[in-house]
């Protein structure tokens, strides 16, 4: 039998972000562990799992945010593109222009609109075209047609589901290859959720995705695969189950993953 057309995209599609036997610590506590998967280019990651179970700390490895917290460390490998992003010797600047992030809550700067989508570009000294850039990316995170006459206004003007793809465009705005985002839309009303999800199967043609959600529904309609998390009886999170999203949510392999997406738990 000849493979269907997702099956050769599936096949064709090459790793961008790897964990290999991950631990992270924060301190001595223990919040995952042993953690192995691939994550394809191009493509939507769902990450999914009960309250606690570690999901948030897990995107945060990929550009390196847990940095900022005292005390926390990885052992194992993440690899982007083939190279270990925990090493010591990473320049952790130019790791997160590479693997932007975009937070629960939009959070714009207290600035323009032009101002924050600028803001990136200009700390990283990319002062030729910034107009152009900024119109951009603002047209990538569709809504330069909403804001295009007032972008000297502030950004804390917009509605919050304008202000969340505001905080998309600011990342687009700096070029990354991947975009981390963590509940976008758990703050929003089902409209501006709906945008924010076909934003991100637009972007996913030029960006590998990774997003944390809780809305299983959310994680069936926007994307390619899911990796579904849980805490383990000794209260360290772990990996129960990977896959194609269709798979996760029509056969998964394991009761647990079953019970959780079908709201027996969780």
């Amino acid at each position: 039998m000849s493979a269907t057309p997702s099956e050769e995209l599936e096949r064709e599609a090459e790793t961008k972000l790897e964990v290999k036997n991950l631990d992270f610590h924060y301190g001595d506590f223990l919040a995952l562990k042993d953690i192995s998967l691939s994550i394809p280019e191009n493509q939507i990651t769902a990450v999914i799992g009960p309250s606690g179970c570690g999901k948030s700390t897990f995107i945060r490895v990929f550009n390196r945010m847990y940095d900022l917290v005292p005390n926390a460390r990885v052992d194992g490998q993440v690899l982007l593109d083939g190279e270990d992003v925990a090493g010591r010797k990473v320049d952790v600047v130019s790791l997160r222009q590479r693997v932007g992030m975009v937070f629960q809550r939009p959070n714009p700067f207290p600035m323009s609109i032009y101002d924050n989508v600028a803001y990136g570009p200009r700390i990283l000294g990319w002062k030729q075209d910034l107009e152009q850039r900024v119109e951009q990316s603002l047209r990538k995170a569709a809504l330069w047609d909403e804001v295009k006459d007032r972008l000297k206004r502030s950004a804390l003007g917009l509605s919050g589901g304008q202000q969340q793809r505001l905080v998309i465009a600011r990342v687009l705005a700096v070029e990354p290859e991947v975009i981390l985002m963590d509940e976008p839309a758990s703050a929003l009303d089902p409209v501006a959720t709906l945008k924010i999800e076909e934003l991100a199967r637009e972007l996913k043609e030029n960006y590998t995705i990774v997003i944390v959600t809780h809305n299983m529904q959310q994680a069936a309609r926007a994307s390619d695969h899911t990796a579904f998390l849980m805490m383990s009886p000794q209260r360290y999170g772990e990996l129960v189950e990977y896959g194609r999203t269709v798979d996760i949510f029509n056969h998964p392999q394991n009761k647990l993953t079953e019970d959780y997406i079908t709201g027996r738990f969780g």
